[in-house]
């Protein structure tokens, strides 16, 4: 399994959001490194939900429910999306400044890309955010 980082500005599309509709397709990638990214998502790879803009915040888990297809949005061939489901809640957000005040994390994409909309996790900072989340 893999493990990624999803971006979405709260008030276009919220965890909350995705909660209450139960599955969405993740559209509107428009840059070819996170589209990349979400061709590598396979089925059942776990996903870091985050807000930014407002909030500034890592706030659930969601996972691949369906591989890329060509983004239902557009008629230009070269954008995908994938359909992703909420896993669960974080029991504490784990904040942007959190993340970056954690030696661990120093080397985690959401810092070194800061404007890639999708980026890979590595396994270790998975855990170390869930052990964040745990407070």
């Amino acid at each position: 399994m893999s493990y990624w980082l999803i971006k979405s500005e709260p008030f276009k599309y919220s965890w909350e959001q995705l909660l209450k509709d139960k599955k969405t397709f993740w559209d509107g990638v428009r840059n070819y490194a996170a589209r990349n990214n979400l061709k590598a998502m396979k089925l059942g790879d776990e996903l870091f939900f985050y807000h930014s803009n407002e909030g500034l915040a890592i706030v659930g888990v969601a996972k691949v429910v369906k591989e890329y297809y060509l983004d239902p949005t557009t008629d230009d061939d070269a954008w995908v999306v994938v359909d992703v489901a909420p896993v669960k809640t974080l029991k504490n957000p784990v904040t942007l400044q959190q993340i970056k005040s954690d030696n661990r994390l120093a080397n985690m994409e959401i810092i070194r890309l800061s404007r890639l909309s999708v980026s890979k996790v590595k396994p270790e900072e998975w855990k170390v955010i869930m052990e964040l989340s745990e407070g």
